[in-house]
């Protein structure tokens, strides 16, 4: 079942009225050399910190691995050959060290060419286990941290493709596998086979507001496919390979232990299954078990889901939200709608906080009512909870504190969720008798790790919090302005120790241990900046004001040597993102640093700063609707508006040739280029990849827009630069992976808009990249993009 992608690129420079054959091109050499490069490896530190693990990873994809077995079905992508989804990213090595020593040792005993992914740390912190991925499947391997050794455990006959294939049991001596079944169905390949009727969908009357899903299920044949590349029968494996059969076939989407390790939750995907919706809207039964295989409860029946109610903090009716609380040997917690899951509904009170005791023979107990919507929990002690609501018409969050037992609770916290300035931070946690992580209370304290944002920049923070009393403390605050830090984690609170990160524009983030109190700071990984062509480039945070009063901010790059005095005018590149906000102070917030690492990559234009451009990175392009008025119903004015504003800035400077202005983005950021070149003249060229550009295609609602295309037809059609293509006489390059596979950007879109634009005569350039996703992931491609990129802008921005 191999589908092929002819590696032919549809294109037009200017006005050509045919198609280019194109070969796979490299960009310049000033851009070779950045984005060719080793990537750095990634760490993971154990749960007692005691180990650190350095995984490392190939720079890119080839195109050979995107060009693998592929099959599209209820929203997976799957390699049906291997039994694990298409889109893996692969590492190839692993090291390890105790925490505190310099030097990383070379785990032994590695697979040959190996393709390593899954991995995680043993309950007891000593093993660490990985899969690795075989021509005909995926295996299982552990590695001895203490030896530095790794040993496979198992055949290639994991199932994968309903993501982690392996549960580690509580004591870290077995796990459960999700293996193959051993009578497994072939799969059907009904790309010839006449079919016997045709494919039947019906109403019943309902409303509903569905979004635009891709990869669904088509006809009964992927119907059938899906059940046999998704069933799995569970085992028992020691940590010899030794193995029992535990649980039967079935498609099993959580397998879940108790925090005292005695029970098992199982979630089962059943019929019938949905050509509208994907998997995770399929009718589901979760099930506990005992740890002899005996079924002990069915704890919940959720039916097929194709309607629901309009609004992003509407939910589906019965419980959801279903685990394990991390403060209980065994008990389930849930929630449920007490709104029938209706946002449109006006009620007092819309869900209800549940806890359910191990084995399920009474009935649950209510812990708590909440206004608006259940937005988590974190599990504390038996005195200590905290509880979080949303309401997303309102962007608002609250915290509350609750006692589990006594069910008192009390607002602790009341902040717009989009207000960086006076976030709290997130509660510590550490591992509690069970091994299961709760929120830390010593003493009756809880302690808080912020981000830090201020309006003076970013000065992240560790907060004390009295539980009994509520005052708050803070007990440190990073003061650096020439590096960022990020606090990772409180290694012991009474002695002051911390796990930080510190990074600056030209130094790779890297790890110490530090003292609050002294200061004094301890190397724990040392990583090289593989950048070292940027060390001398300039970078600044600037800000600046719309018309409007709205402050932005954006990163301002400009090429090594520029001498800020003489203001030689510069070609100007800017790339953006739109962002809806419900009011002007949080959309004017800040949360860019100039002391945060350069990583150049394929999303930015920050490579260009290398061949003379100016680069503005990440402009704010705020969009607002205050009090009842949407963001989108003035989103083309205010786009325009943060477009010239950002201009403006730059140009005050002195730098820039402001008849010279390129513009791009990716994704939203793409529609938000289209609609730039559309309805001004304030640029010169655009590139924008994988957008989408016909807004009626996805009419129950885009990006953060909740109303649908019936409710707003004129705020749908405005805003589609297909519906406007008449007005488009700007250069834009097209760009789009030829496999999307993200809601709403299917690759039609561009093709259509393109076709559009050119018969429409704008000066247009298609490029599809085969096989690639909606992130773009192969060398060939990648390198290739940067190479359309660097050829459109030569051409229109330095007239060559």
């Amino acid at each position: 079942m191999k589908f092929k992608f002819s590696i032919l690129f549809f294109a037009l420079f200017g006005f050509a009225q045919a198609q280019e054959n194109v070969t796979f091109q490299k960009p310049s050499q000033e851009i070779l050399q950045l984005a060719d490069f080793q990537r750095p490896p990634a760490i993971m530190m154990s749960q007692d910190k005691q180990w650190v693990v350095s995984t490392y990873r190939p720079t890119y994809k080839s195109l050979d691995e995107l060009n693998q077995s592929e099959v599209k079905l209820a929203g997976l992508r799957i390699n049906p050959v291997t039994n694990i989804s298409s889109t893996t990213v692969y590492l190839d090595n692993i090291k390890v060290k105790r925490f505190g020593e310099k030097v990383d040792r070379q785990i032994t005993g590695l697979p040959i060419n190996p393709k390593i992914a899954n991995v995680s740390f043993s309950p007891d912190g000593k093993k660490l286990a990985f899969t690795n991925t075989t021509t005909n499947g995926v295996e299982l391997w552990l590695v001895d941290l203490a030896a530095a050794a790794a040993t496979k455990i198992t055949k290639d006959d994991l199932n994968a493709n309903m993501e982690l294939p392996y549960t580690w049991f509580k004591d870290g001596q077995k796990l459960l596998l999700s293996k193959l079944p051993a009578n497994r169905n072939k799969l059907i390949d009904s790309s010839k086979d006449l079919p016997k009727g045709p494919i039947v969908s019906t109403s019943d009357g309902q409303v509903s507001q569905l979004r635009t899903y891709q990869d669904l299920l088509k006809n009964p044949q992927d119907e059938a496919n899906f059940e046999t590349l998704t069933q799995a029968e569970v085992f028992i494996t020691d940590l010899n390979g030794n193995q029992s059969k535990f649980l039967g076939s079935a498609i099993y989407s959580q397998l879940s232990f108790s925090p005292d390790g005695n029970y098992l939750l199982t979630s089962i995907i059943k019929r019938p299954f949905s050509y509208v919706v994907p998997l995770n809207s399929f009718p589901q039964e979760s099930v506990v078990y005992d740890l002899k295989g005996s079924r002990i409860k069915v704890v919940n029946e959720v039916p097929l889901i194709e309607i629901m109610p309009k609004g992003f903090s509407s939910v589906r009716k019965g419980k959801r939200s279903l685990h394990w609380r991390t403060d209980k040997p065994a008990s389930l917690a849930f929630v449920q709608a007490l709104d029938e899951g209706d946002a449109t509904k006006k009620v007092d009170l819309r869900d209800e906080l549940l806890s359910w005791d191990a084995p399920f023979t009474g009935e649950p107990e209510s812990l708590m009512k909440i206004a608006d919507r259940f937005g988590g929990v974190s599990w504390g002690d038996q005195n200590n909870t905290l509880v979080y609501s949303n309401w997303y018409d309102t962007r608002n969050v609250k915290t509350f504190l609750l006692n589990p037992t006594t069910k008192v609770s009390k607002l602790i916290a009341d902040r717009n969720s989009q207000d960086v300035y006076s976030d709290p931070g997130k509660v510590y946690t550490e591992r509690n008798a069970f091994g299961s992580n709760v929120m830390s209370v010593q003493n009756g304290k809880t302690y808080w790790i912020g981000e830090g944002f201020t309006k003076d920049g970013q000065f992240p923070f560790i907060d004390e919090l009295d539980m009994r009393t509520l005052t708050k403390k803070r007990v440190y605050t990073a003061t650096a302005r020439d590096k960022k830090e990020v606090i990772n984690s409180i290694l012991d609170i009474k002695k002051g120790d911390i796990l930080v990160s510190l990074q600056s524009a030209t130094e790779y983030p890297n790890y110490f241990t530090k003292n609050i109190k002294s200061g004094k700071q301890t190397a724990v990984t040392n990583v090289e900046n593989p950048f070292k062509g940027l060390e001398a480039v300039s970078k600044e945070v600037i800000h600046y004001k719309r018309k409007d009063g709205v402050s932005l901010s954006g990163t301002l790059y400009l090429p090594a040597g520029y001498d800020k005095t003489k203001k030689e005018k510069l070609p100007l590149l800017i790339w953006a993102y739109p962002r809806e906000f419900k009011d002007q102070s949080t959309a004017g917030q800040s949360t860019a640093n100039p002391n945060e690492y350069t990583f150049p990559s394929y999303g930015s234009f920050i490579y260009w700063v290398m061949k003379g451009y100016a680069v503005l990175d990440n402009a704010a392009f705020p969009i607002i609707g205050a009090g009842t008025a949407e963001p989108n119903d003035t989103f083309i004015e205010q786009l325009v508006a943060n477009g010239e504003a950002a201009i403006d800035a730059v140009d005050k400077l002195g730098y820039i040739d402001r008849t010279r202005v390129g513009v791009g983005g990716h994704s939203y950021g793409a529609f938000m280029t289209a609609n730039l070149l559309t309805h001004s003249k304030l640029f010169a060229v655009g590139i924008a990849r994988s957008g989408a550009y016909n807004r009626t295609l996805t009419p129950f609602g885009f990006q953060s827009e909740q109303r649908n295309y019936w409710d707003v037809p004129e705020v749908y059609n405005t805003m589609s630069p297909f519906m406007n293509a008449d007005k488009m006489k700007t250069p834009m390059l097209l760009i789009h992976g030829a496999a999307d596979n993200n809601p709403g950007t299917f690759t039609l879109q561009t093709e259509r808009y393109f076709q559009a634009l050119k018969n429409l005569g704008a000066p247009v350039r298609m490029v599809l990249l085969p096989f690639e996703s909606h992130g773009y992931a192969s060398k060939e491609n990648i390198l290739h993009t940067l190479w359309e990129q660097d050829q459109f802008l030569e051409k229109y921005l330095k007239k060559k």
